[in-house]
């Protein structure tokens, strides 16, 4: 039922709708399990800022809508099997998917979409509060890591003491968080909030009526935010958007802050550009709800009146509405698009047990043309740039230029302003200028912004700016200076900038030069789910030199690492890094980069010390690198713990040395004298560590023996066991068992036959590919061929 018309000026009869639907035949109450209530004497509503058709109210009755309240609702329960006694709730939140409520001191979640309960796991002691936020911009990894993180806290104890959970699984599980330093922190502990546009966890400490937030990371883990008046509990709501806009509010005070905590100040009052109140404490007036979204917020007090302000880049107010005789104990607020505001009320049937909603709709653009608010008018006519409401990503060196186009009223000249949520993190630097005319003779401006990594800049103290090693993000927003508050429909423009990572690009190591290529390998026969098997004394899971207790058998995944690369013996190799975005080249790009072995084999040998090496100091081992790295092992070889090598002379020529300067293999003992031996002698080379090959060996039946080395990539490998044995007819080919650098992984070691090649000059060995011995006289028979592939991870 409709009884009224949207965007009338005031909430009066005429323009009041009351929605009943679904209760055309009679329906009998069935069991929905224990319903819930809201233990706070204020009404709440939560909208989901990226489904903006869900909401909760939270009040006497709590109801979960999936239309913005457009049809009758059964009120909110929790099955009776979750077994919560007294189903009070003190706390809710949207993660994604799923709803988490905080009913009896502990977390449930419910997936509104499968409707589907379940407790979360992982919490040992009571809480009372969650925590989190929301990202909006679909299909981004990093936006999605935003949703998912979640807090759980009792709200009350000491922070030292204060037992404080957080989830990355949208709050299924949880686990105890630490915070550095928390044990030094003195107060009572108020809350705790990813701050994810200023790449912060924020604290909140509460100490004799005062409160300020404690950060967790440089650079504001060495100060504090400002104090502010903390004089009784404050609910706090994060408004959405990732602009680092807080709002804090009790029945008697309202603050606002708008850089995560770091300055907290007080909403003022205002009656067209006069100052009645500085703050809502001197207005004496009584909140019942507060309502915000990304650029507005709505206050309506229990004398029915509605107050309304602007989120804008600098100082927030209110202007006070006319009396609209529509509050009650139940009403609350909620904005349901940009200037259009809902009083909401729920009715109680004495009929059906579902409840109607009367809601009281305002355009507020409408109001504020009446001329007794004296809102003035917006100076400008259009804001617009390509970046709004859009995602961005920067690598920690890379630039990003951004436009916007500002057309003001006639004869009038606004200041835009560009600010950013995390300046420790990401610098900018704009230019305005005019851009032409309009048809009707307005003067066109185009705003360009260069944004980079702060770092980059050069223009801030070191200690100022975060470090260039950890990945951030920031939101960028365009604002007019002093916006009058009927530029409603003038919304500020926002992105969202994550300086790391662009998952858009990819690196590339040229591979002109592979194995298939030149017809070593068969890129079917890699292709067909082939694998090799690592023998248990040759290497160790734990990367600790032990002997595994079982051999391992590693799949070669061709689809990810294509055919392996080849590579002259007597040149050192240095990989030939290409960069491509979204399957464009880019360029070729000078990298640092670390090579790794990725299953644990240890069976190798170093040619250099680190002394005739020109390390700087003593290089990292695998015990130690894996201690530091945890879980993250053998993935940890990084910048962070590699400072050997840096002053070495070696390692400057090119960043080609990561570890150790590689030199050609050396055979331990002169290979073309061995015409007496047998196919099992131990034919031994041994190679510097730093650069990978692939190695194939040769083993004639009558004796004598060829060896051969394809050199491939970082690795040093050493063969140490060989037995075969061939015909003209057959190739029967058994074990090698070979020896392979640290810093590498084999990915494969198979047999495979073919005629020998004609036998070369022993002294020197031939330029190419392959260098061979043999015995003289002995070349008849098939050979059998051994390959050991090696993988350049990045």
């Amino acid at each position: 039922m409709d009884s009224g018309f949207p965007g009338d000026a005031k909430c009066e009869q005429k323009s009041i709708r009351t929605l009943r639907t679904g209760k055309v035949f009679p329906v009998e109450e069935k069991t929905q399990g224990d319903r819930l209530y809201f233990s706070s004497g204020k009404t709440h509503l939560i909208k989901h800022p990226c489904k903006k058709n869900l909401a909760l109210y939270l009040g006497r009755q709590i109801f979960l809508t999936k239309d913005t309240f457009e049809s009758s609702l059964i009120p909110f329960s929790i099955p009776t099997s979750m077994q919560v006694g007294t189903p009070e709730v003190t706390s809710a939140h949207f993660a994604g998917s799923v709803l988490l409520l905080v009913v009896n001191q502990k977390v449930y979640v419910y997936d509104y979409e499968a409707n589907f309960w379940t407790a979360s796991t992982g919490i040992q002691h009571p809480v009372s509060h969650v925590s989190g936020d929301n990202c909006c911009y679909s299909g981004n990894s990093f936006c999605m890591d935003i949703s998912n993180s979640v807090f759980a806290y009792l709200r009350g104890d000491q922070v030292s003491q204060a037992n404080i959970y957080f989830s990355n699984s949208r709050g299924y599980r949880f686990q105890k968080y630490t915070q550095e330093r928390r044990a030094e922190l003195v107060g009572t502990f108020g809350g705790i909030f990813s701050f994810h546009s200023l790449s912060q966890v924020g604290l909140l400490l509460v100490d004799e009526q005062m409160a300020m937030f404690s950060y967790s990371d440089h650079p504001l883990n060495r100060s504090f935010g400002l104090p502010f008046d903390y004089d009784r509990a404050l609910d706090i709501l994060i408004a959405p958007g990732q602009k680092g806009i807080l709002i804090f509010w009790s029945e008697k005070n309202l603050l606002v802050s708008r850089n995560s905590g770091q300055l907290v100040e007080s909403v003022q009052v205002r009656e067209g550009q006069r100052i009645l109140y500085n703050s809502i404490v001197k207005a004496n007036i009584t909140i019942h709800s507060v309502a915000a979204n990304e650029n507005e917020l709505a206050v309506l007090t229990e004398g029915n009146n509605l107050y309304y302000g602007s989120l804008g880049i600098q100082s927030s107010s209110l202007i006070k509405f006319a009396d609209q005789n529509i509050w009650s104990q139940e009403a609350v607020l909620m904005f349901t698009d940009v200037g259009m505001l809902e009083i909401l009320t729920p009715l109680r049937d004495v009929l059906f047990p579902a409840f109607d909603f009367q809601k009281c709709r305002l355009n507020i653009q409408a109001l504020l043309m009446d001329p007794q608010l004296q809102a003035g008018v917006c100076k400008v006519e259009l804001l617009q740039g390509e970046f709004e409401n859009k995602m961005y990503t920067i690598d920690m060196n890379s630039q990003l230029e951004l436009t916007a186009l500002m057309i003001p009223r006639p004869g009038t000249l606004p200041v835009p302003l560009v600010s950013v949520s995390n300046p420790h993190s990401l610098g900018l630097q704009a230019v305005i200028c005019e851009d032409g005319y309009t048809y009707d003779g307005n003067t066109k401006h185009r705003l360009n912004i260069s944004l980079k990594q702060q770092h980059h800049w050069g223009r801030a103290d070191p200690n100022f700016t975060s470090s260039i090693k950890r990945p951030t993000i920031s939101t960028i927003t365009l604002d007019i200076a002093n916006k009058e508050i009927s530029c409603v429909d003038l919304k500020p423009l926002t992105a969202l900038i994550s300086v790391g990572c662009d998952l858009e690009k990819k690196i590339v190591i040229q591979n002109e030069l592979s194995a298939c290529y030149h017809g070593v390998l068969d890129p079917v026969a890699l292709q067909d789910n082939y694998s090799y098997i690592i023998e248990r004394e040759a290497y160790d899971p734990n990367f600790q030199g032990q002997q595994a207790k079982k051999d391992l058998e590693v799949h070669y995944p061709y689809e990810k690492l294509g055919c392996p690369l080849l590579a002259y013996y007597d040149i050192p190799w240095k990989p030939v890094v290409e960069l491509w975005r979204e399957g464009k080249f880019q360029e070729v790009v000078e990298a640092e980069y670390v090579l790794l072995e990725m299953n644990g084999l240890f069976t190798y040998t170093y040619s250099l010390t680190a002394s005739t090496a020109g390390c700087s100091a003593q290089p990292q081992n695998w015990t130690t690198i894996t201690k530091m790295a945890g879980d993250t092992a053998p993935f940890s070889w990084d910048r962070e713990v590699r400072p050997a090598l840096l002053n070495s002379p070696r390692a400057r020529l090119g960043r080609r040395l990561p570890v150790l300067r590689s030199v050609c293999w050396e055979p331990a003992r002169p290979v073309q004298a061995a015409a007496n031996r047998t196919p099992e002698t131990p034919g031994a080379f041994k190679s510097s560590m730093g650069f990978s090959r692939i190695l194939e060996v040769e083993v004639q039946y009558q004796g004598a023996s060829r060896f051969g080395v394809w050199f491939m990539g970082d690795a040093s490998c050493v063969l140490i066991e060989q037995k075969g044995w061939g015909s003209s007819s057959r190739c029967v080919c058994a074990q090698v068992r070979v020896q392979s650098c640290p810093t590498l992984q084999p990915r494969g070691l198979w047999p495979r036959c073919r005629p020998p090649p004609a036998p070369p000059h022993p002294h020197p060995p031939p330029p190419g590919l392959l260098w061979a011995w043999d015995s003289p006289g002995k070349n008849t028979g098939v050979g059998c061929h051994f390959l050991l592939q090696a993988q350049v991870p990045l």
